[in-house]
């Protein structure tokens, strides 16, 4: 009995023993833990606020007790944070729209001349097609007779001729007839007679008819008696150009007879310095400096370190019906690049001295998200059909030549040929006139989409010109100048004044601008700018950025814990199903129906204070020493 009493450990002791217990356990709980996670979303929310470090979170912890005060700094809060991600919309928008700053660069250096394309403005009445030519005009003669009782005058050469040319005329005057030249009342005056006193000559619109296929006719009317009547003679003037097999029969150059000077850098220019080409419009013309293996260079800027030319202006065997002005058509462009003389073209005054000064100026774009411009054209859906480098002009042009093909059967004369296609000719494309204009409409109106699948191309170069002008030769001078023009160039005129003209091409300085375009918004950019924000709503660092993100991670993760816990105590309160042996079970409880409650109790004991394993192995001798006590 007395070892007994001696091995009794007071109960006083016992506690804090368990204490001790309960207290190293949870420090090597509190040292074995790698993730901390918070029992409710309020723990969580208070500790992000105790210990951020954005402005303003404290003043939600620290004013829990007066509800007005917290009430006012999460309103306050909140907004802040919505302030600041509006404008953080804002600059993402701004960085994905692209946008661009434009540098301007000022270089000097010795400039490569460009190429320079000089036409006479009048189409010559070549061998190949002269005699149709005559008969034109006398289609042409008679249809201006009848109109407007104006009797054209012709050579008499060309009334000579016509005897022997019958049965080809036949054939031209079938298809004239087919396409008359008339006159039509304006719309507000259809009803009213012809003889009405009310009708003036002005009321009348001339144009001609054409007819498709199924003879649905239009009238292509001018409101210029002059535009309808060039427009006609040039439309069956290109079906004559179309019937000449071989376009080498129209390359008759008259080099001599039309530039009587041409020097560069004051040295004489050869035929090697430029080539020729035959426009139906322009007629004969010359680009210089087109050779890319000798290219001129200018050596110094001004009117003597340029392109000098004197020209002839004075019109002999041309086609009057065509071109209605005298003197020549110069034009400045890029090498490699086909001269469009009607776009960048400018006439050149007979009895003038035009001096042309330039300015280069180069321009390179951004491709990619940054524009739609294009490196050489190879990502634009349509073919190429000159032969050079890709420009806006040349995809613009071959997109209408590619359409012309596909819509009419035939090519515009005016353009390229694409393979396996022919020129339009109304002796085999009846009615390609009639689709030939009504596509030309769609063309204006962008129905083809030419403007939008022809995109401008990254790398541009211009030359901004201005002219000046000056009397030639002068009054005092134009006797000798004309006499050494008639002896060196046998050059005879019935008209001195109107008869040449002078061209000068220079560069006014060699400095060049360049205009280049960089990236206004890039990623570094854009997060100085978020950066800034940030900080001027919170006065933060990107450390409270991660605060921020661990905040949304930790609220997720207890997000899931809650919900595993929910659905873990949804499936322990639901009853379980009769196990196969519920009697015994029932019999078991009712034996010892006094046992249950102690044994309840101790286990929720065991797992409220978890201790340790070495604390419960002396408490089993104890409690036998008190069973035998007692």
């Amino acid at each position: 009995g007395g070892s007994v009493k001696a091995g009794k450990m007071p109960e006083g002791e016992k506690m804090r023993q368990y204490k001790q217990e309960e207290e190293q356990q949870q420090k090597e709980e509190k040292r074995e833990g790698l993730i901390e996670f918070y029992s409710s979303y309020q723990e969580l929310f208070q500790f992000f606020c105790s210990n951020t470090t954005i402005h303003g979170a404290i003043r939600l912890v620290c004013s829990k007790k007066n509800k007005m005060k917290t009430a006012f700094w999460s309103v306050l809060f909140f907004l802040t944070f919505g302030l600041m991600y509006w404008q953080f919309g804002i600059l993402y928008r701004e960085y994905f729209s692209y946008p661009v700053n434009l540098n301007l660069n000022l270089n000097s250096d010795r400039l490569t001349f460009p190429a320079v394309t000089l036409c006479t403005l009048n189409p010559y009445r070549y061998s190949a097609i002269r005699k149709q030519l005559d008969k034109l005009d006398q289609i042409t003669h008679q249809t201006l007779l009848d109109l407007y009782d104006y009797n054209m005058s012709l050579p008499r050469s060309d009334w000579s001729t016509l005897s022997t040319q019958r049965r080809s005329s036949r054939s031209l005057l079938h298809h004239v007839l087919r396409h008359p030249l008339r006159r039509q009342k304006r719309d507000n005056l259809v009803n009213l007679p012809e003889n009405s006193p009310s009708v003036d000559k002005n009321d009348w619109k001339i144009g001609f008819v054409l007819c498709s296929e199924n003879n649905d006719c239009f009238h292509q009317a001018y409101s210029s008696g002059v535009d309808a009547v060039r427009e006609w003679y040039s439309f069956h003037y290109i079906n004559i150009l179309a019937q000449v097999p071989d376009a080498k029969d129209l390359d008759e150059s008259d080099f001599e007879n039309f530039i009587y000077s041409c020097r560069f850098n004051e040295a004489t220019c050869d035929k090697a310095n430029y080539t020729h080409f035959h426009h139906p419009l322009y007629g004969n013309c010359y680009t210089f400096n087109d050779n890319s293996s000798s290219l001129w260079t200018s050596s110094l800027p001004g009117i003597n370190n340029g392109l000098s030319l004197v020209v002839r202006t004075e019109q002999n065997d041309f086609i009057p019906l065509l071109s209605t002005v005298t003197g020549a058509r110069v034009m400045v462009h890029d090498q490699n690049e086909p001269a469009f003389m009607d776009d960048g073209g400018f006439n050149v005054r007979p009895g003038i001295e035009t001096s042309i000064s330039m300015r280069k100026e180069m321009t390179v774009r951004l491709g990619g998200s940054y524009s739609d411009c294009t490196e050489d054209g190879s990502d634009v859906p349509v073919q190429n059909l000159y032969s050079s480098r890709y420009t806006e002009q040349v995809c613009i042009r071959s997109c209408f030549q590619l359409n012309m093909v596909e819509r009419c059967g035939c090519a515009y004369y005016f353009y390229p040929l694409p393979d396996g296609a022919e020129y339009c000719d109304y002796r085999k494309h009846t009615a390609w006139g009639y689709c030939y204009y009504k596509l030309l409409a769609e063309f204006k109106a962008d129905v083809l989409g030419c403007f939008h699948k022809c995109r401008k191309p990254c790398k541009m170069t211009e030359y901004q010109l201005s002219a000046g002008y000056s009397r030639w030769p002068s009054a005092v001078s134009e006797d000798w100048v004309f006499y050494m023009l008639s002896q060196q160039n046998k050059y005879n005129i019935t008209s001195k004044r109107n008869g040449v003209a002078k061209v000068n091409i220079f560069f006014e300085e060699w400095n060049y601008k360049t205009n280049g375009e960089s990236p206004a918004f890039t990623v570094v950019t854009l997060l100085s700018q978020l950066g800034n924000q940030w900080s001027l709503w919170f006065g933060s660092s990107v450390l409270s950025v991660m605060e921020l993100a661990e905040l949304v991670l930790d609220f997720i993760a207890i997000t899931f814990i809650l919900a595993f816990r929910w659905f873990r105590s949804r499936q322990k309160l639901s009853p379980p199903g009769p196990p196969p042996n519920s009697q015994d079970n029932t019999a078991f409880q009712d034996e010892a129906p006094g046992l249950s409650a102690p044994h309840r109790f101790t286990v929720e004991a065991v797992v409220t204070t978890l201790p340790s394993y070495n604390s419960l192995e002396p408490r089993g001798p104890s409690r036998d020493g008190e069973v035998g006590h007692e």
